[in-house]
């Protein structure tokens, strides 16, 4: 019997974890409502997130898989669509701050439901209570793991 090594089990992991997400991500796009896209649902996400709705541009762009260039082009497209706003950061001249509208808030609302019935239906229907927060757990570890201990 060959050893397996630490690093081949961490490879091993690496990609059972990210074909995991790539399978569950794009089933559950292909279910979200065509109203928001993955992308824009993941911002509105965010903003939902924060006590006002606020968040200056480039902390935003932290919580999400898109280049720089690439956000500033999806929010531009949401606040054409009255989805959310740009303000100039009052600290900072420099910075801007997006802000979800009522609109976007309604929006986020109406998908949010149908998304998270999806996320129940394929990942509760897959693991058990138990499992999923133990899965929480150890990608949370994960994640801290490689941020330094810093929540995204």
């Amino acid at each position: 019997m060959v050893p397996v090594s630490e690093k081949s089990i961490a490879v091993d992991t690496w990609e059972a974890l990210f074909r995991a997400q790539v399978t569950v991500l794009r089933l559950l796009n292909a279910e979200l409502p065509d109203e928001l896209s993955l992308n824009e649902y993941d911002v509105l996400f965010n903003l939902s997130r924060q006590e006002d709705h606020r968040l200056r541009l480039r902390d935003l762009n932290r919580h999400l898989f898109l280049t720089q260039p690439s956000v500033s082009r999806l929010v531009d497209r949401l606040v054409e669509r009255g989805l959310v706003t740009k303000e100039s950061d009052p600290g900072d001249g420099r910075g801007t701050i997006v802000c979800m509208t009522a609109a976007g808030a309604e929006a986020f609302r109406r998908v949010a439901v149908v998304h998270a019935e999806s996320i129940r239906r394929h990942v509760g229907g897959a693991l058990t209570t138990e499992e999923m927060r133990q899965l929480a757990k150890l990608t949370d570890k994960l994640r801290l793991s490689v941020t330094g201990g810093t929540p995204q």
